[in-house]
């Protein structure tokens, strides 16, 4: 357990532990895809990946601004979160890394393969277009001349546990909250 804090300057103690992070990494589904803009500004979308031997795998079509601004430049990350997971909400983590782009045939129909099972099994989110979703025909959706895959190598992590800051913090902000009561 980490030591007992009094604020929330230093949150280093509470990372995510690697069991933990990777039940995240696989339980997610949806990820902040970050990339620079020409102009050197950070942007990102939501979007739905599969994680597969260590590496983030993403699709999106050749039109796409962040397709344009990975092909100049491959630094990139990924940031998920727990919210929505049944491993409740406070978790994330955050990889820097780099991003490649894959246009080939066999790369494309292995990747839509993939996200189309993934998807097809979180039917039980309440998403009607998973719960209706099948495999095949959003594999034939997905397969356009366009499409491109996206292959995220992640160098570096900032994992973090919520619920190990609550806890870590818990004393100290029990204190605060005394402190704020009026005198009888």
């Amino acid at each position: 357990m980490a030591k007992q804090s009094v604020n929330y300057d230093d949150v280093k103690q509470y990372r995510l532990d690697p069991e933990r992070e990777q039940e995240l990494l696989h339980s997610a589904g949806e990820c902040v895809f970050i990339w620079a803009n020409k102009a050197g500004h950070p942007i990102g979308v939501i979007t739905a990946y599969v994680p597969v031997q260590g590496k983030i795998w993403m699709t999106a079509t050749r039109e796409r601004v962040r397709i344009k601004a990975i092909a100049r430049d491959g630094r990139s990350s990924c940031v998920m979160s727990s919210k929505g997971t049944a491993m409740g909400g406070g978790k994330t983590v955050t990889y820097k890394g780099h991003t490649l782009i894959h246009d080939d045939e066999k790369t494309k129909r292995w990747f839509y393969n993939l996200l189309a099972a993934g998807m097809a099994a979180s039917g039980d989110d309440g998403n009607a277009f998973t719960r209706n979703l099948k495999p095949e025909l959003f594999v034939r959706f997905l397969d356009t001349p366009e499409r491109i895959v996206l292959e995220f190598t992640p160098e570096m992590s900032i994992p973090f546990d919520g619920d190990k800051m609550a806890a870590g913090t818990a004393a100290a902000y029990a204190q605060f909250a005394a402190e704020d009561q009026p005198d009888p």
